[in-house]
């Protein structure tokens, strides 16, 4: 899937000479816990604030600190990315940092509220054309004032505030979270039928996919496209079936829509020939 990309995002890093308010303000309320990430940590300072604390953390940037982080992490920072990225683009920091971080983990995300409209404009110091839009997330708000809010992120199915009866609205902390996004996620199957089995579900409760927004049939798509790759690189599959059911007749136990994306292996039955075609024989 073809993500559209802003060249200049790296331009909107700003060199400071002190922490920002949000590390200093997450590490005053001792919110930054554990094994800490930094995501787009643009020039580290506040990288080299936490180490100076004692705190266990890296920085990724993907300009300036360009290894992608390996592993999971307990605490991880997003400060002032989302603001200079398109939709797509913040689409797939949250699906990484999602990946990221580790069932019982939190996230933290700082946006800007001084943006009064969105669009291109030419940086002050480069002369070059930075994008900056305003961002709003269905996440936890834990500061806002005229500048700046604060979010706190944690996986879907370790959120103790849900109380919905549906599997689907409410997965079980025991699965295995792949990513997430502010309108899906993807959760390796309770009952898979092959070594990978992977569902990806709109949060909304709707149970007809074609009954989806066009946005939120989009975010199926890319976050599918997301985990795919993680799939292929952990089980190694040798291809793909996908799709969904709709409806009882066709073999939907929940009236809430979910695309599976099942890996195939050689031999995983007696004859693939006709694929999703045969699945009526």
């Amino acid at each position: 899937m073809t993500v559209l990309h802003n060249p200049n995002t790296h331009l909107t890093a700003k060199e400071r000479s002190t922490p920002s308010l949000p590390v200093r303000m997450l590490h005053e309320r001792q919110l930054i816990r554990g094994k800490v990430l930094d995501f787009g940590c643009g020039f580290g300072k506040d990288v080299d604030f936490l180490h100076q604390k004692g705190v266990d953390v890296q920085g990724y940037d993907p300009h300036y600190f360009p290894q992608y982080p390996s592993g999971t992490f307990d605490t991880i920072l997003c400060f002032y990315v989302l603001n200079v990225l398109f939709p797509e683009e913040q689409n797939t920091v949250l699906m990484q940092i999602s990946s990221l971080l580790k069932p019982t983990g939190r996230a933290y995300f700082a946006v800007r509220r001084d943006i009064q409209k969105d669009g291109f404009r030419t940086h002050q110091v480069h002369g070059k054309p930075t994008y900056q839009c305003f961002v709003k997330l269905p996440y936890t708000s834990i500061f806002l004032n005229e500048n700046t809010e604060f979010y706190e992120y944690q996986h879907v199915n370790q959120r103790i505030d849900n109380q919905s009866k549906c599997p689907f609205c409410k997965p079980a902390s025991r699965l295995h979270l792949l990513a997430e996004t502010p309108l899906s996620y993807a959760v390796l199957d309770g009952y898979p039928v092959t070594k990978g089995h992977t569902l990806i579900i709109p949060k909304r409760h709707v149970a007809d996919y074609f009954e989806l927004t066009f946005e939120e049939q989009k975010d199926l798509v890319q976050l599918s496209a997301f985990v795919q790759k993680r799939i292929k690189a952990d089980f190694q599959p040798d291809g793909f079936t996908t799709g969904m059911n709709i409806g009882k007749v066709a073999g939907q136990k929940f009236p809430h829509a979910a695309l599976h994306l099942i890996p195939r292996y050689t031999g995983d039955c007696k004859n693939p020939s006709g694929g999703i075609r045969a699945v009526l024989r």
